[in-house]
């Protein structure tokens, strides 16, 4: 028989793929559990307006991050850090303060999405990768100076 998976099944299929499955299977555990449904003209039509209208939701998911990308690219984000007398900086700046100042100037950019290869942890300037989505990459300036 086959389906049409609404949700991910393990080891089976992902929600929108279409697999041959064995009958009992199928009408014992998928379709009675709502994890898939038979394939119909109805349900094929269902899932191909379900695929249209998640990537028209994805294309202006791009065209948010890209207009983002595009305000924040000629941008620095200054952050005035303690130092010794040797410019050595006390601690180091974090993807979670990055986050909150970028928040401070209206963008709400998760610290996960922010990508540090390594602790910013000497003055000057730094360029750090924010993932604002899978397509969309920015390379955002930090300058740390003198307090």
């Amino acid at each position: 028989m086959k389906v049409i998976f609404i949700k991910d099944v393990k080891g089976k299929g992902n929600a929108g793929d279409i697999k041959e499955v064995s009958d009992g299977y199928a009408k014992n555990y998928l379709i009675k559990n709502n994890l898939a449904v038979p394939v119909t003209n109805t349900s094929m039509n269902r899932l191909n307006e379900e695929k249209k209208a998640k990537a028209k939701k994805e294309e202006e998911e791009i065209k948010k991050n890209e207009k983002i990308k595009k305000e924040l690219e000629n941008k620095t984000l200054i952050f005035k850090v303690k130092t010794s007398d040797q410019n050595k900086i006390f601690g180091s700046i974090s993807s979670k303060q990055i986050s909150s100042e970028l928040s401070k100037l209206g963008y709400e950019i998760d610290k996960k999405n922010i990508v540090l290869e390594s602790p910013l942890s000497n003055l000057g300037t730094h360029i750090v990768k924010v993932n604002l989505h899978k397509k969309v990459v920015l390379n955002l300036k930090i300058e740390l100076i003198k307090e």
